[in-house]
């Protein structure tokens, strides 16, 4: 049966917030621009909380969105944690790998935002950098001051499932200090910046499996379509037609 919407989840973390006379209050959240940009995209977005044994979920989605936010704890990729490596919860670890590991054994749409590009590359068995300005001459092309969000140019590749949603050249709206380093096993690097960091991955063969390290939702025209595409795979998956599919 084809759901009309698509149902999408959307990938929450569990974080201290005030309202009104409270505060401090542990709550279940994630910013409305990805909500928003999937209903705009035509999906119905269903909030998912960082809880374990969550992948049972899997069966009423049509596709599935990991959001940004806190970096990703070293240990689930074998590294030492370093110095800026800050903010991790470990039960949002487990959970969203917990999601995306099904998801992927489903083939179940998939797109993963900044820290959900990098669960996509931990995933595989790949990696990260885990401070870019060790690594980079101007860590502030990818991270400015807090609250704030960078522009920046990425070169996406011609043929690739992201250059056929956005072109092969992209600026995008930027906040992560963060990126892959080792890449995993079968994805391919279809995007990046440049000072070379990776800004976008992709799963071969898969009806719709994209990372990109960028945030699409704080960008309702350049990041649109990206969504669009989510969600027509999501479509085409469930009408049974196999989905966005790239070659290998």
């Amino acid at each position: 049966m084809v759901r009309n919407p698509p149902i999408i989840g959307v990938c929450a973390y569990e974080v201290p917030t005030s309202f009104s006379h409270w505060t401090e209050v542990s709550c279940v959240m994630v910013p409305s621009g990805y909500t928003r940009s999937l209903a705009a995209a035509g999906a119905l977005p269903v909030v998912l909380p960082p809880v374990d044994g969550i992948a049972g979920v899997l069966d009423g989605l049509d596709g599935l969105v990991l959001t940004g936010g806190s970096d990703v704890g070293p240990d689930v990729y074998g590294a030492e944690p370093h110095p800026e490596t800050v903010g991790v919860h470990p039960n949002r670890d487990r959970s969203e790998l917990e999601l995306l590991a099904g998801a992927i054994d489903r083939d179940l749409p998939v797109l993963g935002i900044c820290r959900g590009m990098q669960l996509l590359n931990i995933v595989r068995g790949g990696t990260l950098q885990q401070h870019l300005a060790d690594v980079v001459a101007d860590g502030g092309l990818h991270k400015g001051p807090p609250g704030t969000f960078t522009r920046h140019a990425v070169r996406l590749t011609a043929g690739s499932l992201v250059a056929s949603l956005l072109g092969e050249q992209a600026e995008v709206h930027s906040c992560h200090h963060q990126a892959p380093d080792r890449i995993g096993d079968g994805l391919e690097v279809t995007g990046d910046a440049a000072d070379g960091v990776v800004e976008a991955i992709e799963l071969p063969g898969a009806a719709f499996c994209l990372g990109v390290l960028w945030h699409p939702e704080e960008d309702a025209e350049g990041g649109g379509p990206l969504f669009r595409g989510l969600v027509k795979a999501a479509r085409a998956r469930e009408a049974g037609s196999g989905g966005l599919r790239i070659s290998a």
